[in-house]
């Protein structure tokens, strides 16, 4: 049985789009469903809990995304098992297509992830301009982080289990696993709700910049990152001159990203949870 645990911090807007997404298309004994409310103060618990006994909720007054990941795991059944942010949408096929690479014994996959799907239409221009950058970018493209699900075998899962609690825990996991041990799997594919505006678009960029900060200084400058380098934008305006704007734009938001995050990399604040609250709009 594949078990799927769902970490949720005052989720409530969201949680029963996911939960009614998974459930749709799954039979009863395929999943095992956990969602782990962490401090929350609405009625997050409440709504997972009317989906029915398919879906277990178990409740922390602990606000913490890694210790709900951990409590997770001490209540899931199964594997393969993923890790699902309780603001995306997959369906059931999508976990199937993401469980079985996971399944052959001599494949070496130990994680993989869906295809992200980002709808831009309700979006400010400029977050337009800079999500079409940033999908096209090779560490975008090829790394787990940023897609909101991460499904691992039970090997995987006992080696994520083992990195310490950091603000960018999508990013540490994708790390922690070589490129032959990792896939994108292209038959699956999740639905990402991006910033809606300027302000909340910069708040992810220095919640990014902050957290892979974090990630670095715990792994050491000689291992992989997934930081942007110029030759990565030089290389996409080679393929794709007609983005020129849209790097400009690209550059600007990492500059004042960077600029903001300097206090909190100083003081080394990796507890501040900037939030973007106009991804999760109706």
């Amino acid at each position: 049985m594949t078990s799927i645990v769902i970490p949720a911090h005052n989720e409530a807007r969201v949680i029963g789009r996911l939960l009614d997404s998974l459930l749709a298309d799954s039979p009863e004994d395929e999943t095992d469903i956990v969602v782990v409310c962490n401090g929350c103060t609405d009625g997050t618990a409440r709504i997972a809990a009317a989906r029915g006994p398919r879906v277990r909720v178990v409740e922390t007054p602990v606000p913490s995304k890694h210790a709900a990941l951990r409590t997770g795991d001490d209540h899931a059944r199964g594997f393969p098992r993923l890790y699902v942010d309780a603001d995306v949408v997959i369906t059931g096929a999508d976990v199937r297509a993401l469980t079985e690479p996971l399944t052959d014994d001599t494949s070496g996959i130990l994680a993989t992830a869906p295809e992200r799907r980002i709808p831009l239409a309700a979006c400010a221009w400029p977050v337009r301009a800079y999500y079409r950058v940033w999908q096209r970018l090779p560490a975008v493209r090829e790394g787990l982080f940023g897609r909101g699900v991460i499904a691992v075998s039970k090997a995987g899962q006992a080696r994520i289990a083992a990195l310490p609690p950091l603000m960018a825990d999508d990013l540490a996991a994708s790390l922690a696993f070589a490129p032959g041990e990792r896939l994108v799997v292209r038959a699956a594919s999740v639905v990402i709700q991006p910033p809606r505006t300027w302000g909340d678009l910069i708040k992810r960029r220095v919640r990014a910049a902050v957290s892979t900060a974090q990630v670095e200084q715990h792994q050491g400058p000689e291992q992989a990152s997934a930081r942007t380098s110029k030759a990565d934008l030089k290389d996409l305006l080679r393929r794709e001159p007609r983005l020129f704007a849209g790097v400009v734009v690209f550059v600007g938001a990492a500059v004042a990203a960077r600029r903001k995050a300097r206090k909190a990399i100083r003081a080394q604040d990796f507890g501040t949870w900037l939030r973007d609250e106009s991804s999760r709009q109706n």
